[in-house]
């Protein structure tokens, strides 16, 4: 997925002048040895390159790039380019696990203090993100995202351990040091047809609410408004229980000043993901994020790309295909993903659609707050819970054998033509429909029949 940087008219790009004073002025200030870099994601490895004036830093005024230094967290480590060479036996290519335009990522492992041990090092295992040493490509997300993840902490935001900046013969070293997300994106679970089990669907409502609180932690729960810009499946990382972080903070944005509704900014971002009113106008606000999280919501529920060239042209625009499905209840099942084979709530994969209808309403003001997203999420997710029971299956599955024991006792008296082979269809209509909400199928109530497709 290609990531897209343009403007639309005169009056934004004097907008932008306005600030990009500020940020010249904020970034001669920061040396090698205080810019902390992190730059992009370390699993994202779909993003293109960057113009270096096509880019916005986070400060975007020296005020408040003086206030993210102020409030940084201490516990960043300094790493030498020694350590981390050492960490990924010369960046050998068999330790590579991501790449993009502004580098590599490599798996690694370092050495820290553990206050549990008694101080005593232990070994940590890391992704290792090296910028493109040739020229400034990425510095600016690189700065950017320093300056940020030193000050945010949140259990769905990615941990940056430390950095390292060193200048030599070779050109600049700028590297970032990241906690290691061992299922890697969701991208590469969700949509990547090589891997071997797709993810089941109560751990993708998993995912989503996960996500949900990390946007309403940057919207709503900090002394300031951050939008993130760059909200897609390849930036929500997976740690080894599922759980799901936010990473790739290169893009985000200071959101609209106290009385303001918006910020007036370049676009950049990743196509069909972008919230059309910011792409048409580069009105940016935190509402934006939101239409993003819904057209993640839908690959959630499809399994498919927002954007998949190799399909019909009918098919290649996830949001136009899902559609004419949606408000029809007899199709709505033919958009869910069909690796998932029948195991899902119907639903609660309705709930989730209507949800994210929500979040990509065309006014950005009928759009939901990333929190009271969080809670819808949260009453699908105890909803599904309660019905994929053992308890509640087993009371379903009697209530199943009881239902069409006492309908074919009706059957068998009223044996009359037509009238006896329409029950017999209505019955099987009854026990799919039953046995579908569960999540479950029963086979021994399945015959192949003629399908209408026209």
């Amino acid at each position: 997925m290609k990531c897209f940087h343009f403007t639309n008219g005169e009056g934004r790009d004097g907008g932008e002048e306005s600030g990009g004073g500020g940020v010249s002025r904020a970034s001669s200030k920061v040396t090698w040895t205080r810019s902390l870099s992190v730059a992009s994601s370390s699993v994202d490895t779909r993003r293109s390159e960057f113009d270096s004036e096509s880019t916005r830093d986070f400060a975007s005024a020296v005020s408040f790039c003086e206030f993210l230094t102020q409030r940084r967290a201490n516990d960043l480590r300094v790493f030498t380019f020694g350590e981390l060479k050492s960490a990924t036996r010369g960046f050998s290519r068999t330790l590579l696990i991501g790449e993009g335009g502004f580098g590599c990522v490599y798996r690694g492992a370092v050495k820290v203090s553990d206050e549990a041990k008694g101080g005593r090092d232990s070994k940590l295992d890391v992704a290792i993100k090296q910028l493109n040493r040739h020229g400034f490509q990425g510095h600016k997300e690189w700065i950017n995202e320093v300056n940020l993840l030193g000050v945010v902490k949140h259990p769905n935001l990615v941990r940056l351990v430390g950095y390292c900046a060193e200048d030599d013969e070779r050109g600049i070293q700028r590297l970032l040091v990241y906690e290691l997300m061992r299922n890697k994106s969701l991208e590469d679970r969700l949509l990547v047809r090589t891997t071997p089990l797709p993810l089941p669907w109560t751990t993708r409502l998993s995912i989503a609410q996960d996500a949900a609180r990390g946007l309403a932690y940057l919207h709503e729960e900090m002394d300031f408004q951050l939008i993130f810009r760059d909200f897609k499946t390849s930036n929500i990382l997976l740690d080894e229980d599922f759980n799901a972080k936010l990473s790739d903070f290169g893009l985000a944005r200071q959101g609209p000043a106290e009385g303001c509704g918006h910020v007036s900014t370049a676009v950049v971002g990743t196509v069909g993901y972008a919230a059309p009113e910011y792409v048409q106008t580069g009105r940016l606000t935190a509402k934006s994020d939101v239409w993003s999280f819904g057209v993640v919501l839908y690959e959630l529920i499809t399994g498919r790309r927002v954007l998949e060239r190799n399909l019909p042209r009918s098919e290649q625009k996830l949001l136009e295909w899902v559609r004419p499905y949606i408000s029809d209840s007899k199709k709505f099942h033919l958009i869910i993903d069909p690796r998932l084979e029948g195991q899902y709530c119907i639903k609660s994969a309705r709930k989730l659609a209507s949800l994210a209808n929500k979040c990509l309403m065309k006014n950005p003001k009928s759009r939901p707050k990333m929190s009271e997203v969080v809670e819808m999420l949260g009453n699908i997710i105890s909803q599904t819970s309660s019905q994929y029971e053992p308890a509640s299956q087993s009371i379903g599955e009697n209530e199943d054998v009881k239902e069409e024991s006492e309908v074919e006792t009706e059957v068998e008296s009223t044996k009359q033509g037509h009238n006896y082979l329409k029950k017999v269809f209505d019955i099987k209509e009854i026990i799919s429909l039953r046995n579908r909400s569960v999540g479950k199928l029963d086979w021994r109530n399945w015959t192949p029949g003629l399908v209408r497709t026209w």
